[in-house]
């Protein structure tokens, strides 16, 4: 997990994360408070404004392309409630662009485009329809699939793997079956992001991120939904 901060710590070295709106905005703002609550020290919302968040999450105007652009950031989360407009397709280009470290998720995996040096987080059918001609076990699938996008790989499902382009793997700790609800997969993408924007490389990124997702939720007890599950991070 990224270290505790320290007396010489600020919110920008705890990490800056910006989170990508999309179509339903909703589901970018688990990711942005899941972000927060997982230890980023900034957290914005880029995009349509969303009534209700905590105050700490920054909102706001603003050119997305120049907002991507600012070198104190950490992380750049999409795909949670995306679309496949070419609205999405414009800021997922714009993401790409900027150079900085990507966690994507849901739509954002669709559009097919990996840039090397990401985090993906496919569920089982994103999966499938991404690396279609893969085959073997769970975890010789992620292997294969990190080595050939250059990204790391979270192969989400009740027996999660991460596997990096390098070839080293992790199977995550069984994690409660009552995560199977809408929503938790958003959350766990702005859980990654702040363990990535907190300096820490892609793999080690991912497998915190899952590993804290996974004990929230044990603690969140069944009945969760993702607002809960970020209540425990």
């Amino acid at each position: 997990i990224a270290r505790e901060p320290g007396s010489g710590d600020h919110k920008y070295t705890r990490g800056y994360v910006a989170v990508l709106a999309g179509e339903m905005p909703g589901a970018s703002a688990l990711t942005a408070v899941a972000a927060l609550r997982a230890g980023a020290g900034y957290v914005r919302l880029i995009g349509q404004h969303v009534a209700g968040m905590p105050h700490a999450v920054v909102q706001g105007p603003g050119d997305p392309e120049a907002l991507l652009a600012d070198a104190r950031i950490g992380a750049v989360a999409l795909g949670p409630g995306f679309g496949r407009g070419a609205d999405a397709a414009r800021l997922l280009d714009m993401a790409i662009a900027s150079g900085r470290p990507l966690v994507l998720d849901a739509d954002a995996l669709i559009a097919g485009r990996i840039p090397a040096g990401a985090i993906l987080t496919p569920h089982e059918g994103e999966f499938a329809r991404l690396f279609p001609a893969l085959t073997g076990s769970k975890v010789e699938k992620a292997r294969a699939a990190a080595a050939q996008s250059g990204a790391v790989i979270v192969y989400k499902g009740p027996d999660t793997v991460v596997a990096a382009p390098g070839g080293r793997a992790a199977i995550a700790p069984p994690a409660p079956h009552w995560l199977a609800s809408a929503g938790t997969g958003d959350v766990l993408t702005g859980v990654i992001a702040a363990q990535r924007a907190a300096g820490l490389q892609p793999f080690e990124a991912a497998c915190a991120g899952v590993w804290l997702h996974g004990r929230a939720a044990e603690r969140a007890g069944p009945g969760l939904i993702a607002d809960d599950l970020i209540a425990h991070l």
